[in-house]
């Protein structure tokens, strides 16, 4: 998925305790009170915790599987399905997806719920808590629960409408318009790019100089390298960090990263911050998508990553509204249930 979010001027007129009817029920906030949805929403904070303590990657990984299972047919959990009862390839297998992880963690948390909370509030209750952590609790935001799961899920479908990693900026902007998300929202999400890691293929592109998008050529050289010394037979399409400050010191040297303003501490890597827009104004990031908000004719999404690297505290709030915004798209379909098992529909 590329998941990218953008932030600057963004006035996303978002209210983080709406209560929607995602298609089916009336869903309470996550948050709020004491009882039973106080306890799903405890429950999957104390799971996710463990799981990104003993595995920090994972955090990236929910906040990831939040938008890749939203952004097909809405929130419905479709993305954790293995099979469906008309059959064929489940949006598991589709070409953008590739890398996704959290489904093992996603049944433990089902596991300890039960038969009635659905796996989509699952997957949105993560999600917000993984980038409550991932963030140092800097970004936090509520979000609803009363959904229900789908029970279709396609390969094709995902490819479909999930923006890949060499999408240009029309096109780009054209896919999160059709999501009602704006120009602003694009810029804030793409800083979900500040965590992460990407497989080879994902950014083969950027290597080949017949094919690359304007890329730092220090950097270009430095990642070429890196990828050609972990790249194997065995290991043939091998993952990088997304956030250039994530990599040792020698590779930012050699990259010529200029780390002004950016914490390059061991302990500050894997943190879900602003960084990222401090390497895409470099013109040291991965993808083409994320080089492509610098190729705004109109300079409106250059200007909102200025903003957001200059101002770390307008981002985190931003960045919370659009995670809030994509918690809510709702199911599309007529048909739906709450799952016994998350990767089979009942």
């Amino acid at each position: 998925m590329v998941i990218k979010l953008s932030a600057g001027a963004f006035a996303v007129s978002v209210c983080l305790s709406l209560a929607f009817f995602v298609g089916h029920g009336q869903p309470v906030l996550a948050d709020g009170g004491g009882g039973k949805k106080h306890d799903v929403a405890d429950t999957v904070k104390k799971e996710v915790a463990i799981a990104m303590k003993k595995n920090p990657r994972i955090g990236a990984a929910l906040v990831r599987l939040l938008f890749h299972d939203c952004w097909v047919h809405g929130c419905d959990g479709s993305v954790l399905l293995d099979k469906t009862p008309d059959g064929g390839s489940t949006e598991k297998d589709a070409m953008n997806n590739i890398g996704l992880e959290g489904f093992d963690l996603i049944d433990r948390i089902k596991d300890k719920l039960g038969e009635s909370v659905s796996c989509a509030d699952i997957v949105v209750l993560a999600a917000r808590d993984a980038t409550s952590i991932l963030s140092r609790g800097n970004i936090a935001y509520n979000v609803t629960t009363g959904r229900k799961d789908g029970v279709r899920s396609s390969a094709a479908a995902a490819d479909a409408v999930l923006p890949p990693s060499t999408f240009n900026f029309t096109q780009l902007k054209a896919n999160f318009a059709a999501r009602n998300f704006t120009q602003t929202e694009l810029v804030v999400l793409s800083g979900a790019h500040a965590v992460g890691v990407a497989h080879l293929s994902s950014f083969r592109d950027r290597l080949d100089n017949a094919t690359a998008t304007p890329i730092s050529v220090r950097y270009q050289n430095a990642l070429r390298d890196h990828v050609e010394d972990k790249t194997t037979a065995a290991v043939p399409d091998p993952t990088e960090m997304n956030n250039i400050r994530d990599m040792e010191f020698a590779f930012r040297n050699a990259s010529g990263y200029n780390a002004t303003g950016v914490d390059t501490s061991r302990a500050a890597r894997g943190v879900l911050d602003n960084s990222y827009y401090h390497a895409n104004l470099q013109n040291k990031v991965l993808f083409r998508s994320d080089w492509e908000l610098r190729n705004d004719t109109t300079g409106a999404a250059g200007r909102d990553m200025r903003e957001f690297r200059d101002d770390a505290a307008g981002w985190y709030v931003l960045f919370g509204k659009a995670m809030a915004k994509l918690s809510e798209i709702p199911a599309e379909g007529s048909r739906f249930e709450i799952r016994k098992n998350c990767r089979t529909t009942n």
